[in-house]
């Protein structure tokens, strides 16, 4: 395993076309899917590569939309799996090392990574899980815990075995405060058993957050099953969560493809770019979230950010990657997205079946609900969606694509923010602009998008959430 992923990430790095989604599956779980066939994978994507990825469709065919991306062959079919509930599963030790509480930062889907790896950490560690906790910044405005969103029961239920939770402390320790270790900026080879494990038995009771650069596949299968098992089998939403998911579905019309899009004011402010021709309450909102430490990248050092991919893609410019990749304009789209959105008329103007939660829901459902329980929803929405595009490469869409591997569903693609950067600053526009994306993107799901998730048969039949009743 350790000389094939070796190999695989050689492939990688060392190949100019974007294979982030491909590296996924590496990042995210490098025991996820079955790899009994990456040298085969390795030789074809290789003469793919030497060949211009001579693929049997007409350029000229595509943009006139009478194909679409989705209609492009893959290179090599991988299959998901769930090797951590097949064979033997390690049991736990009958003693613990004591409690971990992890303690979760950010969106709703940075806490959900954040609790993977925790939980994948506790069986490393031999601990005993305290229920998360969610911990919001003000800037998001926040205040659901993980009760509020994820089903408790379920999740405890589906995790035993490969770790034990509990909801409540012992009495001896209940009125104390776990001890800190912030793992959360620890870089290069940190080792959680050599620097966390001996707090943990001298204190019984600690608090972490997981270390973002940390390499899992590092961990021993024992701690990779459960971390896997906490990500793709245990976090099931609320039933009331579910049931207004489930209503979205049924109101939405079929097929759909669900749209990420990213151009809030703080998500421009974050990125320190410049976009011209805004209107002037887009650049007041833009200037409100900067504050002094944001300043807009100007000169050639912004041209040289913006063509490393680092700008978010305005409304605009993703109706016309759609239109380049023969997306047609009647398409429905569920917009999933917070909320705050800027220019949003430079997509609906183009494409003109859009929905949101906010059309889809009552208004008192709506108004009532956070921004995690909206973000649950969107996840919901996107993992059951048709296909599936995002305008970054967020945590949302990380795990979005990760379990729509998982689930089956083979529609995914990330527009390329760095293509349309490179080609808009070379000269090219219109067609010959539009040609390019299209062979940029076409090259991205042949190979990436495939080497991910394995052949299913084309379908639009929505996978699911672990379906009730509770057995």
């Amino acid at each position: 395993m350790a000389g094939a992923s070796g190999k695989l990430r050689k492939v990688v790095f060392h190949k100019k076309t974007n294979l982030r989604l491909f590296h996924l599956c590496y990042v995210l779980s490098t025991e996820l899917y079955d790899v009994s066939g990456l040298a085969i994978f390795i030789n074809l994507l290789n003469r793919s590569f030497e060949s211009g990825f001579n693929s049997n469709f007409n350029l000229s065919t595509a943009s006139s939309g009478k194909l679409d991306i989705w209609t492009v062959r893959r290179v090599v079919d991988w299959r998901p799996c769930k090797w951590w509930l097949e064979g033997h599963q390690t049991a736990l030790p009958a003693e613990s090392n004591g409690y971990i509480r992890v303690d979760c930062y950010g969106g709703l889907n940075q806490m959900r990574r954040d609790l993977c790896d925790g939980i994948g950490i506790a069986r490393l560690l031999n601990a005993t899980v305290v229920l998360p906790k969610f911990e919001v910044a003000a800037y998001w405005n926040e205040s659901s815990g993980f009760a509020d969103v994820f089903d408790v029961d379920y999740f405890i239920d589906k995790i035993n075995g490969f770790v034990k939770v509990v909801k409540e402390l012992p009495v001896e320790i209940a009125s104390k405060e776990p001890v800190r270790v912030d793992c959360s900026k620890r870089k290069g080879q940190f080792d959680y058993i050599e620097s966390v494990l001996p707090s943990l038995l001298e204190h019984h009771y600690i608090s972490i957050t997981p270390a973002m650069s940390q390499r899992r596949d590092r961990y021993p299968l024992y701690a990779k099953a459960a971390l896997c098992q906490a990500c793709y089998s245990a976090l099931r939403l609320t039933r009331a969560l579910e049931k207004k998911g489930s209503e979205l579905l049924q109101a939405l019309p079929k097929p759909f493809l669900s749209l990420h899009l990213r151009f809030e004011p703080d998500m421009v402010a974050y990125s320190q770019c410049e976009y011209p021709g805004l209107s002037v309450a887009s650049m007041k909102a833009i200037e409100a979230a900067r504050g002094e430490d944001r300043k807009p990248r100007t000169g050639e050092e912004g041209r040289v950010w913006r063509n490393r991919g680092k700008c978010p893609l305005t409304p605009s410019e993703t109706a016309f990657l759609l239109q380049a990749l023969s997306i047609p304009t009647n398409t429905n789209i569920y917009l999933a997205a917070g909320d705050g959105l800027m220019e949003l008329d430079g997509l609906t103007s183009v494409y003109t079946n859009v929905f949101t939660k906010s059309t889809l829901m009552s208004g008192e459902d709506f108004t009532t609900m956070h921004g995690n329980t909206k973000a649950a929803l969107d996840y919901f929405v996107s993992i059951n969606s048709d296909s599936y595009m995002a305008t970054y490469f967020g945590n949302m869409d990380k795990m979005v694509a990760a379990m729509r591997a998982y689930k089956g569903l083979y529609r995914t693609l990330f527009l390329s923010r760095r293509a349309l950067a490179e080609f808009t600053s070379k000269g090219l526009e219109g067609k010959e602009l539009a040609e390019a994306l299209w062979s940029a993107h076409r090259d991205d799901f042949l190979t990436c998008v495939e080497a991910f998730q394995g052949r299913v048969p084309p379908s639009t039949n929505a996978a699911s959430f672990p379906s009730r009743p509770d057995t």
